[in-house]
């Protein structure tokens, strides 16, 4: 695509990488099979190439967004099919950011979506004010289909039925490794998923020290920044970014890290980026550094389990680690309810996981070799249409592709639903009647962990892990 920027313009560094990424773009439509709201709405405006167009546009004559820009690019999901099926290599996701921070910056909302913005903005990246308001969103939920506004109703409907008690083992501390320490690890503790489940940190710390990890939640760390970032709201998201920075550069200076282990995939994606949204500061360097670091927890799973089958020559046929070599545990391959043969377990693939990070096979793997079932929904690569907190500022459009993605799982005739993203289990686990966990439930499981409460129908425990 040919561009005409200024050298004035392109003195700033996020346009010339918005001039690098417009320039690979090579107009051929790839992206317009895989953009799942273009799919919905057969709008070439709500297609990746339709937005790159809108884009172009507004930052090449340097001007303030208007209302169509806006719309078309609020309608985007930043699921990142398109940079998977782009046979050119353009980072959208680059370009989509910089759109948005634009917005931010010269455009003003109507009150209403001001409003929105800036109590989920104040909200979701604290744990204990999102605590609150689910305590509020679920007194108010028997009410919601009063509601006039539909993104109000979506707020309410959120709310889960229990919202699980604090968990001490997000504090910081240190969980020594279970037998020999094989690695030392900064875990992640996220803000959303501290008030909507904490059984998945529970499950992801017992697996990591039974496997060798000293993991260490570190002092000063708190929300990755992404729920803002996806708004444009680039001094927000960039504080919360430096704190967490800080927060593991001091431990890997310290006694040292091997990894920073993330288990929600949308954080991950986003902490994968410091490096970039840090590159032109002080704060490069250790970006850098941390972006290095961040794996997502599957990452970590297959390295320490491949270890495992070096050391004891239990090797895997089909490449993958096997979880029967940890240390003193045996695979208990759960049966399916009330039948023969393994639990079938309907993977999803978190977009942010899957085009994000490019992590595609390490979860179903992990999951077939502990002695699980996998099977996965038809149109795997599109999104459930959780996004972040897309699911709450575009509640129509997120319906219509939670519904189709639910309608896929279902079609598998599972026992449970897998995914690597908290924001997709709330998403798909409140258009389904069938569990939802996630992955490292599922794993620690088969490895000595407890049933997940997901599977029981219970109030969720929060033992002491210390």
């Amino acid at each position: 695509m040919q561009t005409n920027f200024t050298e004035a313009q392109l003195r700033d560094p996020d346009t010339a990488r918005s001039n690098e990424i417009l320039r690979a773009c090579v107009h051929c439509g790839f992206c317009t099979a895989t953009c799942p709201t273009y799919q919905v709405l057969g709008d070439e405006l709500d297609s990746p190439r339709g937005r790159i167009y809108l884009i172009k546009d507004m930052l090449e004559n340097d001007r303030p967004a208007d209302a169509k820009t806006v719309k078309h690019i609020d309608r985007c999901l930043s699921c990142l099919a398109c940079m998977t099926t782009c046979p050119s290599g353009v980072h959208y996701m680059h370009l989509v950011d910089h759109a948005r921070a634009h917005i931010e910056r010269t455009y003003r909302r109507p009150w209403r979506d001001r409003a929105l913005r800036w109590v989920l903005a104040r909200v979701l990246p604290y744990p204990g004010r999102f605590r609150l308001a689910l305590l509020g969103a679920k007194l108010g939920r028997p009410f919601a289909r009063w509601m006039p506004d539909v993104r109000l109703r979506a707020m309410l409907e959120m709310a889960p039925k229990t919202i699980p008690p604090v968990s001490r083992n997000d504090n910081p501390q240190v969980f020594p490794a279970l037998g020999e320490r094989r690695m030392r690890v900064a875990l992640m503790t996220g803000c959303a998923q501290r008030a909507l489940n904490t059984d998945i940190n529970d499950a992801t710390i017992r697996l990591l020290t039974r496997l060798g990890c000293e993991v260490v939640i570190a002092r000063g760390m708190g929300c990755c920044g992404a729920l803002v970032h996806h708004m444009g709201k680039e001094d927000e998201s960039h504080a919360a970014a430096e704190k967490n920075i800080r927060a593991w550069m001091a431990e890997d200076r310290g006694e040292g890290l091997d990894a920073v282990v993330i288990n929600t995939s949308g954080c991950g994606t986003t902490v994968k980026d410091y490096g970039h949204m840090f590159r032109t500061t002080p704060l490069a360097e250790d970006a850098a550094r941390v972006s290095a670091l961040a794996k997502d927890v599957s990452e970590v799973l297959v390295k320490l389990m491949g270890e495992d089958e070096a050391r004891t020559g239990n090797v895997a046929k089909d490449g993958v680690a096997g979880i029967d070599a940890a240390p003193g545990k045996g695979v208990h391959a759960p049966p399916r309810p009330g039948g023969d043969g393994p639990m079938r377990v309907a993977y999803h693939a978190a977009c942010s996981l899957q085009h994000g990070q490019k992590i595609k096979t390490y979860p179903k793997d992990l999951l077939r070799r502990a002695g699980f079932e996998v099977v996965e929904p038809a149109d795997s690569h599109l999104c459930c249409g959780s996004a972040g907190t897309y699911n709450l500022m575009q509640p129509e459009l997120s319906a219509q592709l939670k519904t189709r993605k639910v309608r896929t799982l279902e079609a598998k005739m599972p026992d449970v639903i897998a995914a690597g993203n908290i924001g997709c289990m709330m998403q798909i686990g409140s258009g389904t009647e069938t569990p939802v966990v996630h992955t490292v439930e599922l794993l620690d499981w088969a490895t000595g962990g407890p049933v997940p409460p997901a599977l029981t129908r219970r109030e969720p425990a929060v033992p002491d892990l210390r």
